[in-house]
C-alpha cells in the first residue's frame, strides 16, 4: 500500500501537481482513502493540518455518491461480462464478511465502520455495504460523511501528533 502512495506522488511530482491535488487523489484511492492520504500529507508531503484534513475528506467523498447511486448497475453489467463476473463477486463477498456490524446497529454501523480507522474499513467498503444490505441511499451518505470526517480526525491527530513529537525531539 505504501509503494502505491509513493509512486503516485513521485509521477504526479515530476508533473509539477500540488501536494493538495496529490492529497486530494490519494484519498479517492480505494484501500488508501482518507487514511492513507492523511499519514502522506503530514508526512511526505508536508501539508498543514487544516489543509490535508480538508483535501483529504473531500477527496475520499467524491466518489462515495457515485457508488451509493451506481454500483449495483456496475456490478450487474460486470456480472453479464462472462470475463469481467468474478469482479463484483469477489468485492460483494468480501464486504459482507464484515457486514455484521451495519446489520447488526444500522446507520450508527455504518458511521462506525467507516469513522474507526482500522484495515478494511473506510467509506468505499461502508458505501459498498449499505447497498448490499439495502439501507437508504440519503441516509447511509450523511452518515458516511460524517464516518470521514471523525476519521480524519483520528487519522490527523495520530498522524500530526506523531510528526510533531519526532519534530520536537530533533530540535
Amino acid at each position: 500500500m505504501e509503494h502505491i502512495a509513493v509512486s503516485i506522488i513521485d509521477a504526479l511530482s515530476a508533473h509539477h501537481v500540488s501536494p493538495q491535488i496529490i492529497n486530494f487523489i490519494i484519498a479517492m484511492i480505494p484501500l488508501l482513502e482518507l487514511r492513507g492520504s492523511i499519514l502522506v500529507a503530514g508526512g511526505a508531503l508536508g501539508l498543514p493540518f487544516i489543509q490535508t484534513y480538508i483535501t483529504a475528506v473531500l477527496g475520499n467523498m467524491l466518489p462515495i455518491p457515485f457508488i451509493l447511486l451506481f454500483i449495483e448497475k456496475i456490478f450487474a453489467f460486470m456480472k453479464r461480462a462472462k470475463h469481467l463476473r468474478g469482479i463484483p463477486d469477489f468485492f460483494e463477498s468480501r464486504a459482507m464478511k464484515k457486514s455484521d456490524q451495519i446489520a447488526k446497529y444500522g446507520y450508527l454501523g455504518l458511521f462506525l465502520f467507516v469513522a474507526i480507522p482500522l484495515p478494511g474499513t473506510g467509506a468505499w467498503t461502508g458505501s459498498l455495504l449499505a447497498v448490499l444490505l439495502g439501507l437508504d441511499r440519503k441516509k447511509s451518505l450523511l452518515f458516511i460523511f460524517f464516518g470521514v470526517l471523525t476519521a480524519g480526525l483520528i487519522m490527523s491527530m495520530i498522524s500530526y501528533g506523531v510528526i510533531q513529537t519526532i519534530i520536537g525531539l530533533i530540535n
